[in-house]
């Protein structure tokens, strides 16, 4: 275009170039591990599939993780954005000495196919079984096959929100409905 001025690229700093993609919605990570049951906040996640499948990052520093290796199941959850500020703190404490159900007001309820509960308030929940751990020594991350899906029918915040990486988060906000120019996918939506 004649008179269009090309943007310049600036260098970004590497280190905290994963903020470019990690804008999925904050997830709630549900365990359950001898006789206890416990919460983790976790942003660094990925979508793997259709069935569905999905990898979460998560280290051997966090309480879960060794949960997770022995336990091999899980409930993935998606909070509300009413829940913002429990969930930061849920992740700023450690569930090896505190029960963060109680201590952050949220009710477990049983879950079908796994051992670990289901977080009431949230606006999904994901039952799932780890289905490959070969890489969590190296990169900390686990793959994850849902076993059973639930939804919240009635929730009073429907918004999900995301973490940015650096401690700001975005809220869900205008849906943009372009579902009739998907012409590709229209079986499958």
């Amino acid at each position: 275009m004649a008179g269009r001025k090309t943007p310049q690229q600036a260098e970004f700093p590497l280190n905290r170039a994963f903020t470019f993609v990690e804008s999925g919605p904050v997830l709630l990570i549900s365990t359950h591990h001898k006789g206890k049951n416990n919460l983790m906040t976790v942003s660094c996640h990925a979508s793997m599939g259709f069935e569905p499948t999905l990898g979460i990052c998560l280290g051997p520093w966090n309480f879960s993780y060794t949960a997770l290796i022995e336990s091999g199941a899980c409930v993935v959850a998606v909070p509300p954005a009413a829940l913002m500020r429990q969930v930061v703190d849920i992740g700023n404490c450690s569930g090896e000495t505190l029960d963060k159900f109680a201590r952050f007001g949220l009710t477990p309820q049983c879950a079908r196919e796994v051992e670990a509960p289901l977080v009431a308030e949230c606006l999904y929940n994901l039952e799932c079984r780890v289905v490959n751990r070969t890489l969590a020594e190296d990169y900390n991350f686990f793959v994850l096959r849902g076993a059973r899906a639930w939804h919240n029918p009635a929730p009073e915040d429907t918004r999900a929100f995301h973490a940015v990486g650096d401690g700001t988060f975005i809220i869900d906000g205008e849906v943009v409905n372009l579902r009739h120019a998907m012409t590709k996918w229209q079986d499958c939506i």
